[in-house]
């Protein structure tokens, strides 16, 4: 390559660093997805592309030059829609206010399932900066065809091929040449590191203007013309029938209409207010148990006596002869957990020529299809999934269900737009909660202090109820004939459900993990945030700390001598630094707190430190610190990264400090923000920093719920620094903290 080329492959963009057939050659490989063909593994690419390898299923250009870029995941407030633009904008090079991003669509985008697990840019991002390259690739290749040149003597600029000597053609034209129906290649480049605009920076979010200025950003602010208004009615939690007056309902104001299918009954009217005041008439009419519902969910401690499916996930015996002398035991738990979404539940559907499309905030508008099909009793091609953002859930709350019953009441009011959104009562009373949690561990310290032996215990039941099917949903146990949900089933490794994060990274001679998998469920559970890895990572990284005060070492350092992974132990160091650890100095019920962990063992390494404050008298803490160090693979969005690790650590303090689902019998009883306790303004931290690691060049990790464990541990070990006595049952704040 010559240096003039060089020179503008820094300056304006990735220059074709070789030649490859002409695109004529290449749209001879089509037959994917895009062209109308059954999709096509190609295990040579990279995340969802290997499913959807056609390079029109993620990318369009329009005749006047704008990109629309498709990705079946959603927006949920973690910024990832601001990193898939930016992915697109620089690999493409165009300037990011010229990208449409269209997010999961049935109709429209690539069927990559559910929205979780912190996949989304490992999946579509990696998919959608490698589509880019290969059209940038296409789209230069027509610009030499066209000028009769090498397409290594071209370059890339702001929407347009250049030669360098005054010839111009712009995407637009040159994609009305060529088509995008054909499949991507593998050994297609990315853009080298310094050409790079976009990615790697912090670029406003594409999102936020909309929400700071009041525009309509939400399915709940979703307004269609005819469009009526609905609210169901059920009894006041999960577990109760409401048995109402329906025809004295249908005599309140502003009630134009009573839908019921079998249990499933719902009011409908132009306006809202009329609709609210109906359903505190409706709510105060009789209400019974479900009979097919236990009288009773156990507190943690009652899941070590049910039926349960025992699995030895990791068995490690390197060496079986190391002696032991100090053996040490804990056991730690966690409630029930609502998601504690900020705004009901809400969707919007209209039935209209045989075809029904709902929006929805589901975060698996596929899976959801499917279950609505089922439930009309209806071919799923005639069902339309659209995602809208929802006001905030990380997990399975009650939109795909508030989705369900909307569908239900569009069906019997073709040709009219039905809003369907839950009262606060009926979300805190009827989504599915987090499940509670058991782990045991246990552990052998050798005389040097060093652990030579390693056995650790969950007990859970399934993480992911999402729906799949119309049993799924709440309106279809209430139709006549109903329908079963689907069975539970654990979530396998190396990603796990209630196991996720329990098997350590830490390398021990000799280690047993054990998932007790608990197939009877008490109460309706599903996915929250990090799954199971909150309970695994708190119990892990406390028991450390325990194991670290019985060695006589330093919570840092005990953590390093079991390290080999060097990222890992970057990522420790980095924070620990950043926090000052070895200069810290405590005070009088004030202490320090370390966790870290490497979030599925797979995806982005996260270790937090807390300087946490414990009040007596008040009974309550004050973190006056949180310093965080995050490693996610190549930094698409370092700003976004940042934003997603401080909203887990607020949420962590919260679960961990405070929440707990409350019940008597087989009701819930917290039904608003009064009862439901969760972390207020006051008990935010003082002070939050995370440094994040950026390595460019290698794969994006999983960030989005990467803070939740280490959070809650580093908060426990704090507070065993503060008092001197530790605390192994959630929540932490409410019980008797020990005084020092």
């Amino acid at each position: 390559m010559s240096g003039e080329a060089s020179r503008r492959d820094v300056l304006c963009g990735l220059l074709v660093a070789f030649s490859l057939a002409p695109s004529t050659a290449l749209a001879q490989t089509g037959g994917g997805e895009g062209s109308g063909g059954p999709p096509t593994i190609a295990p040579d690419l990279p995340g969802t592309l290997a499913k959807f390898p056609d390079l029109d299923a993620w990318i369009r250009i329009a005749p006047d030059g704008r990109v629309t870029v498709f990705t079946g995941k959603v927006e949920l407030g973690t910024g990832v829609k601001t990193a898939m633009a930016q992915l697109a904008a620089d690999e493409l090079d165009v300037a990011i206010d010229r990208i449409d991003l269209i997010t999961a669509d049935t109709g429209l985008t690539p069927n990559e399932g559910v929205t979780a697990g912190s996949q989304t840019l490992e999946q579509s991002g990696a998919a959608i900066a490698n589509a880019a390259a290969n059209v940038r690739l296409l789209l230069a290749e027509a610009a030499a065809t066209r000028w009769g040149v090498m397409a290594t003597t071209l370059f890339t600029r702001d929407g347009s091929v250049l030669n360098g000597q005054g010839k111009r053609a712009t995407y637009a034209e040159l994609a009305a040449s060529i088509s995008l129906a054909v499949r991507a290649r593998a050994d297609v480049p990315r853009k080298r590191r310094e050409a790079r605009r976009l990615i790697g920076r912090p670029v406003p979010r594409v999102d936020l203007s909309a929400k700071l200025t009041g525009l309509p950003s939400y399915v709940h602010d979703m307004r269609l013309p005819g469009m009526v208004h609905a609210r169901v009615l059920r009894g006041p939690s999960s577990g109760t029938q409401l048995t109402p007056d329906l025809s004295a309902l249908r005599r309140q104001p502003g009630v134009a209409r009573v839908v019921q299918v079998g249990r499933f009954a719902a009011i409908v009217g132009p306006r809202e207010w009329p609709l609210e005041q109906a359903l505190r008439v409706a709510n105060r009419g009789r209400w019974v148990r479900d009979p097919s519902v236990p009288a009773l969910f156990p507190m943690p401690a009652g899941l070590l006596d049910m039926r349960r499916e025992s699995q030895v996930i990791d068995n490690r015996r390197d060496n079986p002869g190391a002696r032991g002398v100090q053996r040490l035991s804990a056991r730690y738990d966690r409630p029930y957990l609502m998601h504690g979404a900020i705004g009901p539940s809400c969707a919007v559907a209209l039935f209209a020529k045989d075809q029904l499309t709902v929006w929805t905030h589901s975060q698996g508008v596929e899976p959801l299809r499917q279950a609505i099909a089922e439930l009309l009793a209806i071919p799923a091609d005639r069902v339309r999934c659209v995602h809208r953002e929802g006001a905030g859930c990380y997990g399975h709350n009650g939109a795909d269900d508030v989705a369900g019953d909307a569908a239900l009441i569009a069906r019997a009011m073709p040709g009219v737009p039905v809003r369907l959104q839950w009262s606060r009562e009926q979300e805190h009373g009827w989504e599915p909660l987090g499940p509670a949690m058991v782990a045991q561990v246990d552990a052998t310290l050798d005389a040097s202090g060093r652990i030579v032996d390693w056995r650790h215990q969950v007990w859970s039941n399934t993480h992911s109820t999402r729906p799949v099917a119309a049993g799924d949903l709440l309106a279809g146990a209430e139709v006549v004939p109903s329908f079963k949900p689907t069975p539970p089933k654990p979530i396998p490794q190396p990603n796990g459900g209630g196991d996720r994060n329990a098997i350590p990274l830490y390398r021990f001679p000799n280690q047993t993990i054990v998932s007790h998998f608990l197939p009877d469920m008490p109460v309706r559970v599903s996915a929250l945030r990090g799954l199971g890895a909150h309970l695994n990572i708190f119990a892990l990284e406390s028991f450390m700390d325990e194991l670290a005060a019985a060695a006589g070492k330093d919570p840092v350092a005990f953590r390093l001598a079991h390290l080999d992974d060097p990222r890992a132990a970057a990522v420790i160091r980095q924070a620990a630094a950043r926090f000052g650890w070895a200069r810290y100095r405590s005070a009088p019920n004030r202490g320090r707190g370390f966790a870290f962990a490497r979030y599925k063992t797979h995806g982005a390494y996260c270790a937090i430190a807390l300087d946490v404050e414990h009040i007596p008298d008040e009974g309550r803490l004050i973190v006056h610190r949180a310093v965080a160090a995050v490693d996610s693979g190549e930094a698409v969005n370092p700003d976004g990264i940042r934003n997603k690790v401080e909203g887990g650590i607020v949420q962590s303090l919260s679960w961990t400090a405070f929440e707990a689902a409350g019940r008597d019998g087989a009701r819930r009883t917290d039904y608003d923000w009064s009862t439901y306790p969760i972390l207020r303004f006051a008990d935010a931290p003082r002070s939050v920093t995370v440094e994040v690691i950026d390595r460019p060049g290698t794969p994006f990790l999983g960030t989005g719920e990467c803070a939740q464990g280490p959070t809650a541990a580093a908060l426990a070990n704090a507070l065993a620094s503060a008092t001197g006595g530790r605390l192994r049952s959630m929540p932490l704040i409410g019980r008797s903290l020990p005084q020092t």
